[in-house]
């Protein structure tokens, strides 16, 4: 977990100026992994990036991790990777907070989970269910919850090291997350953000983003952020 703060101005009446506060909820592609292996720094990474694109002001709260689910343990990298079980003490432990951006997904199209996108959608669902009961601004009223598609592995998924443990079909899979996420974000009334256009991934292994896309996405969703708020 990592926290980009931001100093407040001094607003006129001498009171201090309103902060908001934004957590980014996500996998690998959150926590910022080099597609060769390592993890991009703090100015390339996209909350922290993000963070910096949108000044003063802001307080950007990163939580990435590696193989992240929405709900499911994972069989194989073990029973600590569900999203939904980590949720409601991450959203505790940082309130308040004004959204929760949550891209995840990509890991639930491994061919172990054996999930279509309507499934992953459902799983969504039950998460940002989750997130709108715990996340809340310094009000009390709940967050603005940011649904993102995560961007969909390339086309040569099969050729580099992760595709023995995504299979095939993790590519259609992942490319139909957006349509669904779409669906689902109109029927739990929240914001929805589809990353794909902006988070170029790596032909290198053809699932984590490049330097250029995390910062393309900062960009794009710092612009989301403020078209809220």
């Amino acid at each position: 977990m990592h926290i980009r703060e931001k100093r407040c101005r001094t607003a006129a009446n001498g009171g201090m100026a309103l902060v908001r506060r934004i957590l980014c909820f996500g996998d690998s592609n959150t926590y910022g992994y080099i597609p060769t292996g390592g993890r991009y720094d703090a100015h390339t990474r996209w909350p922290m990036h993000m963070a910096e694109v949108l000044g003063e002001g802001y307080e950007v709260v990163e939580e990435g991790f590696n193989g992240r689910t929405l709900v499911y343990d994972d069989p194989v990298e073990g029973g600590f990777k569900s999203g939904l079980a980590y949720l409601p003490p991450c959203l505790m432990s940082h309130n308040p907070l004004d959204a929760v951006v949550i891209m995840l997904g990509a890991n639930d199209a491994k061919r172990r989970f054996g999930l279509t996108p309507a499934t992953i959608g459902q799983c969504m669902m039950q998460l940002v269910k989750t997130a709108k009961l715990y996340a809340m601004d310094a009000h009390g009223n709940p967050s603005r919850i940011i649904i993102t598609s995560p961007p969909p592995f390339l086309d040569n998924l099969m050729e580099t090291r992760h595709g023995e443990h995504f299979g095939p079909q993790a590519i259609e899979v992942t490319r139909g997350l957006a349509a669904e996420y779409l669906r689902i974000s109109k029927l739990l009334r929240c914001d929805f953000f589809d990353a794909g256009p902006y988070g170029e991934v790596s032909r290198l292994d053809a699932v984590h983003m490049t330097a250029n896309g995390h910062i393309r996405l900062a960009e794009a969703m710092a612009e989301k952020i403020k078209s809220l708020f």
